[in-house]
This record gives C-alpha cells, sequence and structure tokens, in this order.
C-alpha cells in the first residue's frame, strides 16, 4: 500500500510538472509576444499581468484557487487542480520574461526583412522572430522549467497528493525525519538532473 501510494505521488508531481509547463510556456508565449506588440494597450495588458504574478508568492497564488474561488464561487477545485492552476500561472510570467528578452535580442531587421518578404506581423513572429528567440533562451527557460518542477512542491500545501505531501505524512508518522526528505530529495533529482542535461545538450547542439 505504501508503495502504491508513493507511486501515486510521484505520478502526481509529474503530472502536474508537465501539465503546468505545457500550460506555462504557451499561457508565457503569449504574454511574452503581446509585451512587444506595436498596440501600447497589449502591451500594458501584458505588463500589468506579468508584474502581478511575478510579485505574488506561488502560495498566495494557489490559495486564491484552493480557498478564495470556492468560496465566492460555484467553481470546486481539488488540491492538485488549484496548485497545477496555480503553478501554470505563476511560472508563466517568468517564462513571459524570459521569451520577451529573447524577442528583444532578436535584431529589428529580421522583422522589416519578414515584412518587405510580404509577411504579416503575426507571420513573421512565428517563422522568423520566435524560432530565433527560443534558441536564444534556451538556458533561461531550462531554468525555467527546473524551478517548476521544484515548485510543484506546492501540491503538498493544498494535499495535493505530491512527492512532498507524501514526504510530510511519513516524516510526521516515523519521526524519520531527515531519511524521508532526503528520499523526497532523491526523487526530485530524478526529475530535474536529466532535464538540466539535455537543455545544456540542446544548448550545445543549438537547437
Amino acid at each position: 500500500m505504501k508503495n502504491k501510494k508513493s507511486i501515486r505521488t510521484f505520478w502526481n508531481t509529474i503530472l502536474c510538472s508537465l501539465i503546468s509547463l505545457f500550460f506555462s510556456l504557451i499561457i508565457g508565449s503569449g504574454f511574452a509576444i503581446l509585451e512587444t506588440v506595436p498596440s501600447k494597450f497589449w502591451r500594458g495588458v501584458a505588463k500589468v499581468y506579468v508584474q502581478i504574478f511575478l510579485n505574488i508568492p506561488l502560495l498566495v497564488v494557489t490559495m486564491v484557487f484552493y480557498l478564495v474561488l470556492p468560496t465566492y464561487t460555484p467553481l470546486k477545485l481539488t488540491g492538485f487542480q488549484a496548485g497545477t492552476i496555480g503553478l501554470s500561472i505563476y511560472s508563466s510570467a517568468f517564462i513571459a520574461e524570459t521569451v520577451r528578452s529573447g524577442i528583444q535580442s532578436v535584431g529589428t531587421g529580421q522583422m522589416e526583412g519578414a515584412r518587405s518578404n510580404g509577411m504579416t506581423y503575426w507571420q513573421a513572429m512565428r517563422y522568423v522572430i520566435l524560432p530565433q528567440a527560443f534558441r536564444i533562451v534556451i538556458p533561461s527557460l531550462g531554468n525555467q522549467f527546473v524551478n517548476l518542477i521544484k515548485n510543484s512542491s506546492i501540491l503538498a500545501f493544498v494535499a495535493g497528493f505530491d512527492l512532498m505531501y507524501q514526504g510530510d505524512i511519513v516524516a510526521s508518522n516515523t519521526f524519520q525525519t531527515i531519511p524521508s526528505y532526503v528520499l523526497v530529495s532523491l526523487f526530485y533529482l530524478v526529475l530535474t538532473l536529466p532535464l538540466s542535461y539535455y537543455m545544456q545538450y540542446l544548448e550545445k547542439k543549438g537547437v
């Protein structure tokens, strides 16, 4: 039974990380683009979004979805759902800043050249600017992805049944605090080290 619980919490951590990584990358990239568009209005909207979630702790963001929304709306979320949504939104702000810096690192001549060849602004962004921007920010994105996996421990605060949650239970039941958290740390290393090495490989390969 304990083995099944450990497998479940390990899987929940992986699942939360993958879902959050996917949505935070999409949301963050979207707001990064909006931060660089000609429209002052959309740049302002993106700036406000990014600054809000850059400066609010992840725990607060998660608690809004776990406690506040169910109190004032019909929306009811499990700890896993609230933690995953909170982590996705929180991480998207950091990814937005990372991708934005990559977009702004691409020479303005690239956009001008693409537009002069008949591309619309959005076509130029999709096919010319973003591919170059992502190559530039691969190391920074890798760091954000690793941080995202580590931040998935937020599930422990909302009964999300992740690795940290299970570690807390084992530590409190057995009083083996140090071995419990050392084991949890090893599980996180299993998740983060391969990703770190893979991002280094992509960086060296120049993808």
